[in-house]
């Protein structure tokens, strides 16, 4: 049967051989500890693995000869599905939440909202906070704003504004990250006013503005 018009198919993973299934005439060996035992005969190897009870089990097939090991290869194989698995439970999702507000929501949804915002922070997701404007609404997005940055203030020791205010249309997002903000990311303390020559020296007396005769 043709396979004409079939789908390009990707590279096989490579096949793993172990015992019989190694036909090279000679082998590196390395025991099951490690040791390096030489360039021997693939029989001999082959015989050192059954009186061991053990797989010889080829590691390096590239190399020239091919470097094999005595190994449990069940066991191997069970460690590494087991190390995978842990692997895969390790790594973390993290999810960008969304919560919708209202130019004019009420405090009692306002602190359900700030509750579930705190938990998701919590679990180490982003929340994107979103405010759409309505009607009468759109002429005054400043009162959308305020809103946004009165909750991230409100969450401020558990999450910190990655995104600031953004208007897209009719609404107005803002995207807040778990943890407190970074050094670079707070507010500066405000400028100081630089001396003028009527200003006095720093710790000398104020003038008291009265005169002398």
């Amino acid at each position: 049967m043709s396979n004409r018009g079939s789908l390009p198919r990707g590279p096989a993973p490579p096949r793993v051989r172990i015992n019989n299934a190694i036909r090279v005439r000679e082998v590196r060996l390395i025991g099951d500890d490690g040791t390096q035992l030489g360039v021997m005969a693939t029989a001999e190897a082959l015989r050192r693995a059954e009186e061991a009870n053990l797989d010889l089990v080829e590691v390096q097939p590239g190399a020239d000869p091919p470097v094999c090991r005595l190994m449990d290869y069940g066991r191997h194989r069970y460690e590494q599905d087991r190390k995978e698995r842990e692997s895969r439970k390790a790594q973390k999702v993290i999810k960008l939440k969304e919560v919708r507000l209202r130019p004019k929501t009420d405090d009692h949804d306002l602190e359900t909202y700030r509750r579930q915002i705190r938990g998701w922070l919590a679990e180490g997701n982003r929340v994107q906070l979103t405010v759409r404007m309505r009607g009468r609404e759109q002429a005054h997005p400043d009162v959308a704003r305020k809103v946004l940055l009165d909750m991230a203030t409100s969450i401020a020791d558990v999450g910190h504004i990655e995104r600031d205010v953004l208007p897209e249309g009719r609404t107005i997002t803002m995207i807040i990250a778990p943890g407190t903000a970074p050094p670079s990311r707070r507010n500066p303390s405000p400028p100081q006013r630089p001396a003028t020559p009527s200003d006095p020296a720093p710790g000398s007396p104020e003038p008291s503005g009265a005169t002398t005769s």
